[in-house]
């Protein structure tokens, strides 16, 4: 198959490609610089360097590509602006769902997240609604995750992968990521609030079995929704950070996610539990 993962040189699109690769497929993977195009030739793709925000040249490269099925592992979190993370998710995926239909393309797989869904009792299912009457600042978050996924929804066949939380090598939950560093600083208190975590390898192996699952949305998170008192003492003592301040209480949507609905199709995390991810698969 002749395979566009938009965003390839992301920390999901990096573990994706060479597992899209040793399946056989035609890989394109685009990078908004020139800076990992190096790296993504010598993990078995093809790179080509767009800025998804050039709607013009989105139309000019999908069409040259005339790709079968479009990855969207696009983000802009690197330099932790996250109302260009936003934007991207609004106007670079109607760009992208507009050249891919124009190219021909008929299947997109798109990330997006499994902490949108709206408060309620218990971890999250898919048929749930997601937060669109939350405040500021969440509702910009939810907002965009709701355009992306109305935009990927008018491909012919269409598969959103709601992520939990990334870790991994390249993620914020790394020795050398964001929450590492927060963690040291004491600047993480451990809270009831209720999260959802997978890794990045067993979110980029959803990315490549959902080639074939059915149109819908599926929440791709480990087996272990948790609260902050459980997990972020185990993140710290993974991190070498001291023990966190406990503070009562959580937001309402802070309630995790289930992930039955991918794992009935024969998806399973290689990391069932963050227990086990924290201590073997941060780095």
């Amino acid at each position: 198959m002749k395979i566009l993962v938009a965003g390839a040189s992301g920390v999901v699109g990096r573990a994706l490609v060479p597992m899209l690769v040793e399946q056989g497929h035609e890989v394109t993977g685009t990078t908004r610089t020139g800076n990992y195009a190096v790296e993504l030739s010598r993990l078995g793709a093809q790179p080509v360097v767009l800025d998804m925000f050039d709607r013009e040249a989105a139309f000019r490269v999908i069409r040259g590509i005339r790709p079968d099925a479009v990855i969207h592992q696009l983000t802009s979190l690197g330099a932790r602006d996250f109302a260009e993370h936003a934007r991207l998710r609004v106007e670079g995926t109607r760009n992208l769902v507009d050249a891919s239909l124009e190219a021909g393309a008929r299947r997109m797989v798109a990330q997006s997240i499994s902490w949108a869904y709206a408060p309620g009792e218990g971890p999250a299912q898919e048929d749930q609604p997601l937060h669109l009457d939350a405040a500021m600042p969440r509702k910009l978050t939810v907002d965009s995750v709701h355009a992306l996924e109305s935009a990927v929804a008018e491909m012919p066949e269409h598969v959103i992968l709601r992520y939990g939380l990334f870790y991994g090598p390249g993620t914020w939950y790394a020795p050398d990521g964001l929450m590492a560093e927060q963690a040291r600083e004491g600047q993480l208190p451990a809270t009831d609030g209720v999260s959802s975590f997978i890794h990045v390898q067993d979110a980029a192996l959803a990315a490549v079995q959902a080639l074939n699952w059915p149109p819908g949305c599926y929440n791709i998170t480990d087996n272990e929704p948790a609260a902050g008192i459980e997990w972020l003492p185990a993140f710290a003592g993974a991190v070498n950070a001291p023990a966190p301040a406990r503070r009562a209480g959580g937001e309402g949507w802070e309630r995790g996610a289930l992930n039955g609905k991918a794992k009935r199709l024969g998806w399973q995390p290689r990391y069932d539990s963050w227990r086990i991810g924290f201590r073997r698969g941060l780095e």
